[in-house]
């Protein structure tokens, strides 16, 4: 029999916020244990919560950058759970009054995957299991730290699909400054929903869960298996039971954690302790104002607009810093393509990897060098230098480019000439030429030999085509 899959995402992602969502403990990954902590998110009886006004305005800036409806009320809302890292025994989240309804992002194929919601929430803290004699020890640390959880419908069918959708995600989540989704790290997390259907039927099939993946790799590879797994159950008249399991990202198989009931019942309440939130159009506004042009608009743009490839524009929107890089370029120097090309080619090759990026060479100083290899008063080779000496003394190009005596004074007369003198010299290299196109680079460094490499390669190479054929 065939089947159609059915899945949906949660998607949880750490707020860029200084301080947590319900007091005023710092928000910081990799400090001691415990360190960051106090009465409210270690959950001390009689501790009374604030709420953290910019995780409300970052929740609100997702919600616009994928489209959602922003509520004008929203409440705050206790979910009754036992957490063993969560010590209050309940999640302040969000469920009857969200911030953010609807939305959703399209895929390249042109598909609209919609959202449910996007709602504002804590996390928990931390369990390290050190080992049996030991036991388990709880770091409160991340416990209270400003989430987001983003909730799609059930409309994806396949791991390719969820893949692309989650690096979307990711991308407008860091480009508009929201969280850094460092997923090592735990800043962006997936849980993944997923049943079978027999093809073309209306009634979904039972759904498992996968919880608290957290790298594209494990995503994809769990979601492969476990349609696999269900395959395997159904074609042997199993059940497929509704349940979480655990991905192993080492064995490359889940297991069972715990069944699930078909609903379970969390006893949501409007959180006593904090009012209800009333967001105004000025508020919506405000926060809609700080939203930069999101990557695919700009990747758009490159290749409709500037006629750059496809690979090279997903490079130049593959942070904020490059693409913004970029267009600042484009507005001193208006030759996106010849830009393009020299930051994908040259500048990227020299920055060291690292969290913060930054290019060791300023707008303005590259497109002079870029302007001075177009104007042909450089070579590229020679514009190359330049930059890297920019880079060393951090004096201007054209102050180096002289002092280095690299500005190209050959004409194309002097160029002719020169190539005359070839022909003479080498007659059996000119008729080769006509079968052999590698004899052109023997031309030119005969060129470049007789005018200290200051002939420029482009016009050498113009010169040849048209005076040796």
């Amino acid at each position: 029999m065939e089947y159609d899959v059915v899945i949906g995402l949660e998607i949880h992602a750490e707020l860029k916020t200084n301080t947590k969502v319900f007091c005023s403990c710092k928000n910081e990954f990799g400090a001691g244990h415990n360190k960051n902590t106090c009465p409210v998110c270690t959950g001390m009886p009689g501790a009374l919560p604030i709420i953290n006004k910019r995780a409300v305005e970052l929740c609100i800036k997702a919600g616009l950058c994928f489209g959602c409806q922003i509520n004008e009320y929203a409440v705050m809302e206790r979910k009754n759970y036992f957490y063993p890292d969560l010590s209050k025994a309940y999640q302040i989240s969000q469920l009857v009054y969200p911030i953010c309804l609807n939305g959703g992002i399209t895929l390249e194929n042109g598909e609209f995957k919609a959202l449910n919601r996007i709602h504002l929430e804590e996390d928990a803290g931390k369990l390290n299991h050190i080992s049996r004699a030991v036991g388990t020890l709880v770091d409160y640390n991340r416990g209270g730290t400003p989430l987001i959880e983003i909730v799609t419908e059930p409309v994806f069918h396949s791991a390719e699909e969820v893949d692309e959708f989650l690096k979307k995600i990711r991308e407008a989540l860091i480009f508009a400054d929201i969280a850094n989704c460092k997923m090592e790290q735990g800043g962006m997390r997936c849980d993944v929903n997923l049943s079978l259907k027999p093809q073309g039927s209306d009634k979904l099939g039972t759904r498992t869960e996968m919880k608290n993946l957290n790298s594209f790799k494990s995503v994809f590879r769990a979601i492969n298996y476990e349609i696999e797994r269900q395959k395997e159950v159904l074609e042997n008249r199993g059940v497929v039971l509704q349940e979480t399991r655990k991905w192993d990202d080492n064995l490359g198989e889940n297991f069972t954690m715990r069944s699930k009931e078909e609903a379970q019942d969390y006893r949501y309440f409007p959180d006593p302790d904090i009012l209800p939130m009333i967001i105004t159009r000025e508020d919506i506004e405000k926060v809609k104002a700080e939203i930069p042009t999101l990557p695919q608009t700009r990747r758009n743009t490159y290749i409709n607009d500037y006629q750059i490839s496809k690979p090279d524009a997903l490079i130049l929107t593959s942070s904020k810093y490059i693409s913004d890089y970029f267009e600042n370029c484009v507005k001193i120097y208006n030759n996106p393509k010849k830009i393009s090309n020299w930051i994908v080619t040259d500048v990227l090759r020299i920055v060291k990897d690292g969290e913060d990026l930054t290019f060791p060479i300023n707008e303005k100083d590259l497109t002079t060098i870029i302007q001075m290899v177009e104007d042909k008063k450089l070579t590229k080779s020679n514009g190359l230098i330049v930059m890297e000496k920019v880079i060393s003394s951090n004096k201007n190009p054209e102050q180096i480019a002289k002092e280095m005596n690299l500005i190209s004074s050959i004409t194309e007369e002097q160029i002719a000439k020169i190539l005359e003198q070839f022909k003479l010299e080498n007659p059996k290299a000119v008729q080769d030429l006509k079968t052999d196109p590698k004899v052109i680079s023997f031309i030119i460094g005969y060129v470049m030999k007789n005018t200290q490499g200051k002939a420029n390669g482009a016009i050498v190479k113009q010169l040849v085509d048209k005076m040796f054929n």
